[in-house]
């Protein structure tokens, strides 16, 4: 059985203030619109939507609407606004849901199974979680499910390969990568890591003996080879002969 929401109109000016004593009685302010009537102001019971929210069928679920005087209707959650600091619902919108006409809405995709390529050392990357299709309101599907356990290494899962069937129509390129496995690439050094290994690498040859060479001293009035080979000489000449005894 379909959940069937029970709703009030809410009277009144429809501001921040009237928003807030909305609230603090405990119920959501919403709004139901939709073709061929007015839009109607209303207050629901936040119970019932989170229940709605959090069913297989989540946002996409379509349920009956009932407002004190008029006919229920179909809806649809299309969209909700939430508190970021306590993550409360604070406001939704009501769509109501014609049966025979189609939908343009997202269907979330659901990966089953270990990729061969995972398991030797590759990582499965899913680039698309939800996929755009049109179908009528009875025929919308809770998930689509996909088998990755035979992808391997550098493998694509595309939306051609997501359950297809004649009463669903993709608006996705049937092309579009849904999921792949990727290999894990290395990350390049980082400056500071480079400089530490060649650090390393000179205390290394440091320490099996390499003596590094002593830069030569520039020395005024000559090259320093020429001034030492000139010093036996210089001192042979200048020492003074000894006197005959």
């Amino acid at each position: 059985m379909p959940e069937v929401v029970v709703t009030k109109p809410r009277e009144g000016k429809f501001n921040k203030n009237a928003a807030r004593r909305v609230r603090a009685a405990g119920m959501i302010p919403a709004v139901l619109y939709g073709p061929g009537q007015d839009p109607v102001a209303i207050e629901v019971d936040p119970k019932q939507i989170s229940r709605i929210l959090f069913s297989e069928t989540g946002h996409n679920t379509i349920f009956d609407v009932e407002v004190a005087g008029q006919k229920a209707a179909k809806a649809m959650i299309v969209d909700l606004q939430r508190e970021p600091m306590k993550d409360q619902l604070i406001h939704i919108d009501l769509k109501r849901i014609a049966m025979d006409k189609p939908l343009h809405i997202k269907v979330r995709v659901k990966l089953v199974g270990i990729p061969e390529g995972v398991k030797v050392g590759g990582i499965l990357d899913q680039v698309m979680r939800e996929v755009d299709i049109e179908c009528l309101p009875a025929d919308i599907p809770s998930h689509f499910t996909a088998d990755v356990s035979h992808l391997e290494l550098h493998g694509v899962l595309r939306v051609s390969d997501l359950p297809h069937s004649d009463k669903i129509k993709f608006l996705n390129s049937e092309d579009s990568t849904v999921a792949h496995v990727a290999t894990i690439r290395e990350e390049a050094p980082t400056p500071a890591e480079v400089e530490a290994a060649e650090a390393a690498a000179a205390a290394a040859a440091t320490a099996e003996g390499a003596t590094p060479a002593e830069p030569e001293v520039a020395r005024k009035g000559g090259k320093p080879a020429e001034d030492a080979a000139k010093k036996p000489e210089a001192a042979a000449a200048g020492k003074k002969p000894e006197a005959k005894k």
